[in-house]
């Protein structure tokens, strides 16, 4: 179990009472912290117009994350693809593989990632695009590893090595087209139902074609986990940030002041409906919320299950230190199991 790599996906979220700017500071220093504990890789997610989260441009973000970090892989979990041409994507990864050589990923998906209003801001063609996924990916991959045929164009820069590509996704379809793409592919356990986790997988490897010569399949999987010195203090990190999510549904539709991850003592004082309590148990049982022993236990089991190379993890918490602790707490495990 030495050997599992962990990995961090943040989405740099504002707590309340807190600014953007604090937002993507905390993710500097995740990301500093993360190097030291010898995570393997730090992820930045895209979303739009959701004002609890900073992290609209993955691509900036990353950049100061490079130049403040010496040696942890750096990269979008994920790029929204359907939004953008794949030859600027390309030219945004190459230029920060040449900045960073040997430590940029490229995390592709093609969720919406905000309301339909700033998605139809952003790319007016958002459907068109995502009908034309498998061709985009395409010729996405082609600029990544300087093998585009069906264009003479060239790229300046050219980053060596290029970006490590990831398709993350959680539907057959998704793990289909990575594998004949000769891509990696990330599984979103976190947000999808994780009974189709094994079919998805076996999609992905039946159909995998490599690129290049001696390539293999590579699986990561994505998971929520709250870790702390207590089973009851990890359950109170994690209320905190399974009721913004209740907060954000209330509030579906608006903006205002449940924008931003509530407190643990507010969370505590959140009045549940019957129904909502129930949703709640439902998120936990689908989280991975302890002490670094269990939770270690259970992501091993994972990783089994899924024959997974990586997991990487999301932790939303109201306090950084909170946040720092939990990825330090269940590095500490996984490395002891």
């Amino acid at each position: 179990m030495h050997d599992m790599k962990l990995g961090i996906l943040d989405q740099a979220p504002i707590s309340k009472g807190s600014t953007a700017g604090d937002a993507l500071q905390d993710a500097v220093r995740l990301a500093q912290t993360g190097e030291s504990l010898g995570y393997e890789r730090f992820w930045l997610a895209e979303h739009h117009a959701m004002l609890g989260f900073a992290s609209s441009t993955p691509e900036v973000t990353l950049a100061a994350i490079g130049s403040r970090t010496d040696n942890i892989r750096i990269g979008s979990g994920a790029t929204l693809i359907p939004y953008y041409s794949p030859y600027k994507v390309a030219e945004n990864y190459h230029t920060l593989g040449t900045l960073f050589p040997g430590r940029v990923d490229l995390g592709i998906g093609r969720a919406p990632g905000g309301p339909a209003e700033a998605t139809e801001a952003l790319n007016k063609e958002y459907l068109k695009n995502v009908f034309a996924n498998e061709d985009r990916v395409a010729e996405l991959m082609g600029y990544i590893h300087h093998d585009n045929h069906t264009s003479k164009l060239k790229m300046s820069p050219l980053a060596d090595p290029p970006p490590e590509v990831w398709m993350l996704g959680t539907s057959v379809k998704s793990a289909e087209l990575a594998g004949k793409l000769g891509m990696n592919y990330c599984f979103g356990y976190f947000m999808s139902n994780a009974g189709d986790m094994r079919e998805v997988l076996d999609t992905y490897r039946n159909s995998f074609t490599p690129r290049k010569e001696g390539q293999k399949p590579q699986v990561m999987v994505t998971v929520t986990a709250f870790t702390a010195e207590s089973e009851a203090r990890a359950r109170d990190i994690a209320m905190s940030s399974i009721v913004w999510g209740i907060e954000r549904e209330r509030s579906f539709g608006e903006s205002g002041e449940n924008d931003g991850l509530p407190s643990v003592e507010d969370a505590k004082r959140f009045e549940l409906t019957a129904e909502e309590r129930d949703n709640v148990e439902k998120r936990l049982q689908n989280m991975f919320v302890g002490t670094g022993g269990d939770i270690a236990a259970r992501l091993k089991s994972l990783a089994a299950e899924a024959e997974a190379d990586e997991i990487m993890i999301s932790t939303n918490t109201y306090s950084i230190e909170d946040k720092l602790k939990s990825f330090e707490l269940l590095k500490k495990a996984m490395d002891e199991v």
